[in-house]
């Protein structure tokens, strides 16, 4: 992945705050982006996420804080900003009696400049669908012509919220090679995701967001890192076998195993950080056969930023 550019950031905002009555949906965020770098905002549904990127987009106003966007701030020549941004919105209507290469040539004309429409096609490898009916499309194609009617005025700063979101995993890694090619051509990219394996593999750098604020921010080899434990093994126990006080008898025998860093429980799961998995799994195994327990499902994983947000928050995203 090519290094962002320096200099004057593509996106700047301090301080941002949005209530909606007694709920503050955004609680002081700040955030930069640089130029060139693709820049992920990572958390679950309702962390704020949305209504963060459509204040940034000036779609929404903010109830205090400052936003500037490619250098310039929304409320002066907001026609000549938006001709700089592409915006992809977490749902897209489309008129379905337009054909792919027609619904491409609609928003390509509200552009002064940009790629011609059979480009884009190529990029987004819809070609074989041209003069299909937006109506028959499959949902990742669908989701790939939303994401080239955003590319198709040729922008500075792409805005993407959700993009894969109800995609199979084909469609998705579709989507992330055009991602890719815009990233590769010194495009700059704001992401929302609640997938952390996307933002791994296309963030230089995210922000875990969690009631509104960010809780964790950096490059996410970093803040993987941070965790102080390369593999995660995760198990589950009998049923009765981890009720309470056991629970926190099992917890602290656990913690004491030889290279584990964290112990964590969610329900009947259990969850432990650990740098070197030939040393930890014999342990872990010479303890469940002394104290009479057999372990329900074990498997092992290398940590990621689902594990950075289940050690910030003892949630984990699928559970939020």
């Amino acid at each position: 992945m090519p290094l962002p550019a320096t200099g004057r950031p593509a996106l700047n905002c301090t301080g941002l705050v949005k209530r909606y009555g007694d709920l503050t949906a955004v609680d002081g965020l700040d955030l930069t982006v640089r130029r060139g770098e693709c820049f992920g905002l990572l958390g679950p549904n309702g962390a704020g996420k949305t209504t963060t990127i459509e204040i940034l987009e000036g779609l929404l106003a903010p109830d205090a804080g400052a936003v500037e966007v490619l250098g310039s701030r929304w409320g002066a020549d907001d026609d000549a900003l938006r001709r700089r941004l592409g915006i992809h919105l977490q749902e897209t209507q489309f008129d379905e009696r337009l054909s792919v290469a027609e619904t491409l040539g609609l928003f390509r004309s509200f552009y002064r400049g940009g790629p011609p429409v059979a480009d884009v096609l190529e990029t987004l490898g819809l070609q074989a669908k041209a003069g299909t009916w937006v109506g028959q499309l499959s949902g990742g194609q669908r989701q790939r012509l939303a994401v080239g009617c955003a590319l198709v005025g040729d922008p500075e700063l792409l805005f993407l919220d959700e993009p894969t979101t109800g995609l199979d995993p084909q469609s998705r890694r579709q989507l992330w090679s055009v991602l890719q090619r815009f990233r590769a051509a010194d495009g700059s990219i704001l992401l929302t995701t609640h997938y952390m394996d996307e933002a791994q593999v296309l963030c230089d750098r995210v922000a875990i967001v969690d009631g509104g604020r960010i809780i964790a921010q950096g490059a996410p080899r970093e803040l993987i890192a941070s965790l102080g434990a390369a593999h995660v093994i995760e198990f589950g126990l009998p049923s009765g076998q981890d009720a309470e006080p056991d629970a926190r008898e099992i917890a602290a025998r656990l913690a004491a195993l030889p290279g584990v860093r964290d112990v964590d429980r969610a329900g009947d799961r259990w969850q432990l950080g650990a740098e070197d998995l030939q040393e930890t799994l014999p342990a872990l195994m010479r303890f469940a056969e002394e104290a009479g327990i057999a372990l329900v499902s074990v498997t092992t994983h290398a940590a990621t930023l689902e594990d950075v947000f289940v050690s910030l928050t003892g949630r984990r995203l699928r559970d939020v």
